[in-house]
């Protein structure tokens, strides 16, 4: 939306006086609309309201809540798998890199399994730690 102010106040002044009044009260402030047609309310949106189901129905309250639950369920059973896989790799004396890596590699097929797209993610978070594990358990450079 363009507002018209009058070009006769000093830029200063405008400033000043948003700066005292916070710029919450159009009417006293020197810098305000000039035209009548603006409205008084400059700092309301209008957002548009999501189609479908009333946002307020109690189905998509419930849908909403079993999704989170369900999100966080699965990372929770994310970072559990990744947490025994840790465990394996840096505990078992008897397990070779060859047998470390497959491990590795499994825990990232199933993480993508579980979040399909999240590929980046795993590589920023878990994949770094699993290789931290790897560089430290075989003595890797």
């Amino acid at each position: 939306m363009l507002e018209v102010y009058s070009s006769t106040t000093p830029l200063g002044s405008c400033f000043s006086s948003l700066l005292s009044d916070n710029g919450t009260n159009p009417a006293t402030s020197r810098c305000g609309p000039t035209s009548k047609g603006v409205s008084q309310n400059r700092y309301t949106m209008d957002f548009p309201q999501p189609t479908g189901q009333d946002a307020n129905s109690p189905m998509s309250d419930e849908e909403a809540r079993h999704a989170r639950e369900e999100e966080a369920h699965k990372i929770r059973r994310l970072q559990l798998m990744i947490s025994m896989v840790s465990s394996v790799i840096s505990q078992d004396a008897s397990l070779t890199l060859e047998e470390a890596s497959e491990l590795a590699a499994g825990a990232k097929r199933a993480a993508l399994a579980m979040f399909p797209d999240k590929e980046l993610a795993f590589d920023l978070l878990y994949k770094p730690r699993l290789q931290r594990i790897m560089r430290e358990r075989f003595r890797l450079q």
